[in-house]
């Protein structure tokens, strides 16, 4: 490892950048904080993917695929795995499975890390991937390109720091809040609006203090 990077040099998972692209606070709450709660979305998860890594569901078309592959980065500082790598006459080509439709590009960035892996373990160029969305049953195909690339070696830097700082942002309390299985843990109503949570300290310290006397 280069010295630039011999102290205070963090690994970022690559399942945090999904985590990132989707809540800051989510992904500190699961890799700085150490916490994981299941609800139905992240139940339904975990049987796509043991699906995947037994062969089923496995949309390689005819293709040869490596499934459950562990990937990383010396030069990034990534680790993680792939659910599918179909290697086409073209390169490497990263398939992740989700269970639900497309929402804005937090999956293509964690689909983007591991074509980055690829290309420094194997090589290889690696221009698209896809992402197989469960609930729509439908492949989104992704293009590597260099916007997308930017966009991910910003949010690999940003959750180091993150990682690094042992750092939880402001919960957004918005509407990505209902669908995520944190939302008890992570409280957004009330820390993501703070004269709400001034009033309830407030509160919690008058009645303490009422109880002592």
């Amino acid at each position: 490892m280069d010295d630039e990077y011999s102290e205070g040099w963090w690994e970022v998972p690559i399942s945090a950048l999904e985590h990132y692209g989707y809540c800051p606070r989510q992904c500190a709450l699961i890799h700085v904080e150490q916490t994981y709660e299941e609800n139905v979305f992240t139940m339904r998860g975990s049987l796509a993917h043991d699906r995947v890594d037994s062969g089923d569901d496995a949309a390689n078309r005819g293709v040869p695929a490596l499934r459950g592959i562990p990937l990383w980065s010396d030069k990034l500082g990534l680790r993680g795995r792939a659910d599918a790598v179909e290697m086409r006459e073209g390169g490497p080509y990263p398939v992740e499975y989700k269970i639900g439709r497309r929402r804005g590009i937090a999956a293509d960035l964690q689909l983007c890390a591991q074509a980055l892996c690829l290309e420094e373990m194997l090589g290889a160029s690696v221009t698209k991937g896809a992402i197989f969305y469960h609930e729509v049953r439908k492949r989104h195909e992704v293009r590597i390109d260099e916007d997308l690339r930017g966009r991910t070696l910003k949010a690999i830097e940003e959750i180091r720091e993150m990682l690094g700082a042992q750092r939880l942002p402001d919960a957004p309390n918005d509407a990505r809040c209902k669908h995520c299985s944190l939302i008890d843990v992570c409280l957004p109503s009330v820390v993501g609006e703070p004269d709400r949570l001034r009033g309830l300290q407030g509160a919690l310290w008058y009645h303490y203090d009422v109880k002592e006397s």
